[in-house]
């Protein structure tokens, strides 16, 4: 009776059961916002998940569900039949098609970005940006800093198409991009169909091998520099007395204007170029061996501005300028070495308009003038360094005419001189056997802190730091540009240089005060000694 009645209670179950899956449908059960299903579909066996199906299998007796699979609803594009694709056939260019292309103005821009682009990738050492475009992107990039205590070797510049045997003849850095270096060359004798002036722009960010640019004119070029407030531009002073302009956002490598020969500007090589000036009211300054200053506007290079005759009243021939070089923030007044060994102060404007004094010291041509350009509490802006082909440099001060020191370390002509841009009292010179100095007047002033010679003494022509005063940049005769780190410990000043050098500075003065007091000494003793003698010698005869 038990099993009877346990027998009729499962099987009504069993009915009740069918009928409420019968009546359930696929869309009463409810659905997660995730997509899952509901709990109900959970419990469900895993074989099916849809009680439709399973009621049906139940119903026929089928014992296990058959599971069948449904095809993927298709939107009405996908329904359609597919067509057949045309096959399109590519036509082959021809020859003329081909360069037309190459040499279209659109794909040179391509082509030359493209490969700006490739190279940085290649010699990719940090992570900087490959796509800076340097013709217009106003962005700043720092250098790199190294740590040491002297000069250690980092790379060098050389092209053997454009640079092989020429000398380089100036350097200057971009205001708006510190890691491109401009550097002007001077002719190469042996290369007669090769352009006689170059001037190629280096990439000190990334480690390629090629210049970023490659500019050339006809007539060599003695000093360039970049626009300062002209990012683009590039201006250059040649052998022939001509102003050059180029501009890196034209495919030319020739210049886009030029100044023309006329009397009213420069008739000999310019050897010194400089943008002076604000960014509402600047001029191109120009001196040559003509002895003639010029003013122009880079928005007009017919005329000059303004020319002004450097003589001296003394002298009625001009003053054969051989560099320039203008105190930090001042527009007026320079300073400018001549062939001659003189050294003299000048100013553009003024009543006194001219040169207004000289500093002798020098026994051969002055080749280069640089005055101290390093913002302290104390103010140095009255100092100068020349160099000289009489193996010196000379440290000045406009307050006096004769030298504070002279360095005589150098066994050959000094050709270079150049003051570093963060230390108040440390400063580079380069010499004609290929070596590089480094003095630093808190130190030492009778030896250098630093020096190196470079491999195969090259005469080393120019000199110049690094924005960031941790680099020095050498250029030699052959045409190489050697870059130098300059060690943390000498490179970076301590919190009381400018203090030091001051008092190091007097001393110098006060030495050569007792100087001069021990040759008047010399001098009176020798008097009187010969005086005493020629006496002595007319008792005698009598």
């Amino acid at each position: 009776a038990f099993n009877i009645s346990y027998s009729h209670a499962l099987f009504r179950l069993l009915c009740f059961s069918i009928a409420c899956i019968s009546v359930l449908t696929y869309d009463d059960i409810p659905v997660e916002e995730d997509g899952e299903g509901s709990s109900l579909t959970m419990m469900t066996p895993p074989y099916t998940s849809h009680p439709r199906l399973l009621s049906q299998q139940l119903s026929h007796g089928g014992g296990l569900p058959n599971v069948e699979m449904v095809k993927p609803a298709q939107t009405s594009l996908e329904s359609k039949p597919e067509e057949k694709k045309e096959e399109t056939t590519t036509r082959e260019l021809s020859e003329e098609e081909k360069n037309r292309i190459i040499l279209s103005d659109d794909f040179q821009k391509f082509f030359a970005k493209a490969t700006k682009i490739v190279e940085r990738a290649l010699f990719e050492n940090e992570p900087p940006d490959i796509f800076i475009d340097y013709s217009g992107i106003k962005e700043d990039y720092e250098g790199e800093d190294k740590s040491g205590a002297s000069l250690s070797y980092n790379r060098y510049f050389f092209d053997d198409r454009w640079s092989k045997n020429r000398t380089v003849t100036s350097f200057d850095w971009s205001a708006q991009y510190p890691e491109l270096l401009l550097a002007s060359y001077n002719n190469y004798e042996d290369a007669p169909n090769d352009p006689d002036g170059v001037c190629l722009i280096w990439n000190l960010k990334f480690k390629k091998t090629t210049p970023e640019y490659v500019l050339h004119c006809q007539s060599p070029v003695m000093s360039a520099c970049f626009a300062k407030f002209h990012p683009n531009l590039i201006v250059g002073g040649t052998y022939s007395g001509q102003i050059v302009l180029w501009d890196n956002r034209s495919n030319k490598r020739t210049p886009v204007q030029r100044s023309p020969l006329s009397a009213s500007a420069h008739t000999h090589p310019i050897y010194c170029i400089q943008v002076v000036g604000s960014q509402n009211a600047h001029n191109l300054i120009t001196v040559s061996t003509d002895g003639k200053l010029c003013s122009w506007s880079l928005d007009m290079l017919s005329a000059p501005q303004d020319s002004m005759e450097l003589s001296q009243q003394k002298q009625s021939r001009p003053v054969a300028v051989t560099s320039i070089s203008f105190p930090v923030g001042d527009y007026n007044n320079f300073i400018i070495g001549s062939e001659e060994g003189s050294v003299y102060t000048a100013c553009r404007h003024g009543i006194k308009a001219g040169i207004l004094d000289i500093f002798e010291g020098h026994q051969g041509p002055v080749t280069n003038v640089d005055c101290h350009n390093v913002q302290s509490q104390i103010d140095f802006s009255h100092l100068f360094l020349t160099s000289s082909i009489d193996w010196t440099v000379k440290l000045w001060s406009t307050k006096e005419n004769k030298p504070i020191h002279s360095f005589e370390d150098n066994c050959d002509y000094v050709y270079d001189v150049r003051w570093s841009p963060i230390h108040p009292a440390l400063f580079a010179t380069a010499d004609g056997m290929g070596r590089v100095d480094l003095w630093n007047l808190n130190n030492d002033c009778e030896l250098p802190t630093a020096s190196i010679t470079i491999d195969g003494s090259p005469a080393l022509n120019r000199i110049v730091w690094t924005p960031s005063g941790h680099q020095v940049t050498i250029g030699d005769d052959t045409g190489k540009i050697w870059i130098y780190d300059v060690g943390e410990q000498l490179a970076c000043p301590k919190g009381d240089e400018s203090t030091r050098l001051m008092h190091n500075l007097q001393e110098l003065k006060n030495n050569n005060v007792e100087t001069d007091v021990d040759i008047g000494s010399d001098t009176a003793y020798s008097s009187l000694a010969s005086s005493a003698f020629s006496m002595f010698s007319v008792q005698s005869l009598r």
